[in-house]
């Protein structure tokens, strides 16, 4: 009943900008925390970034200073700010959001289906 499109996704080369965008809609009644992950061909899928409900935040060493997460809950959204970009930020990008159904009456973590991220040297 609940369903994260993400978008923003493509080719840029290392030092250029892009920005990630996850919408949440469906059956829900409210979200909580939200994050971004990506994952790597032969890797574990690695959490990025994370945002609270009250917009705290934390990120994973390698990307700070470079990437800013943010919400608007008024649109259900999440976004990821990514500038300085290096080869090594190339993966898949997967948006969660822990979010309360008001059909399965409980919470639950749903995610997108992933947009692709390449950094070109």
């Amino acid at each position: 009943q609940v369903q994260l499109v993400e978008s923003g996704g493509g080719l840029v080369q290392a030092g250029g900008s892009l920005r990630l965008s996850c919408a949440a809609s469906g059956s829900i009644f409210s979200i909580n925390a939200m994050g971004w992950y990506r994952q790597s061909p032969g890797k574990q899928r690695e959490l990025v970034a994370t945002i609270s409900s009250g917009s705290s935040t934390d990120y994973v060493d390698s990307v700070k200073g470079r990437f800013t997460i943010s919400r608007d809950n008024a649109k259900n959204t999440v976004h990821l700010q990514m500038n300085i970009l290096k080869p090594e930020d190339t993966a898949v990008y997967y948006c969660k959001a822990q979010i309360f159904s008001r059909v399965r009456a409980s919470w639950a973590d749903y995610w997108g289906q992933g947009t692709q991220v390449t950094v070109s040297s």
